[in-house]
């Protein structure tokens, strides 16, 4: 395997990259999911409602916060986690961005 020369992109190509990857996993996704529809802290709901172990549901968590998509705080045994509103936006911008890019040209028979 080779070795990711990361300093050959721009820092938002490498963003949407690290975002990306992140959201690569369905687990992930179905927690981002929960979080935006509880539009809450939530600290342990994650069990029940994903059907997954906790440490599985631990380590998703640490993914997602990595790139600051949640915020959290560890208080003892007790943690909780929500959408981080700066970060969510940030993404969104980055994904509009790119997807905004591409516009249907008026001969589309490309392939």
């Amino acid at each position: 395997m080779g070795i990711t020369k990361t300093e050959l992109f721009t820092s938002e190509q490498n963003d949407i990259a690290l975002v990306a990857k992140a959201f690569a996993h369905p687990a992930r996704v179905a927690i981002i999911q929960y979080l935006l529809k509880a539009n809450t802290c939530i600290n342990g709901n994650l069990v029940w409602e994903l059907g997954l172990a906790q440490p599985t549901i631990s380590q998703h968590l640490k993914e997602l916060k990595a790139i600051g998509i949640l915020q959290g705080t560890i208080e003892g045994v007790s943690v909780s986690y929500c959408i981080n509103p700066a970060r969510w936006e940030e993404v969104k911008s980055l994904f509009n961005n790119l997807f905004s890019q591409y516009t249907l040209a008026a001969d589309h028979n490309c392939c």
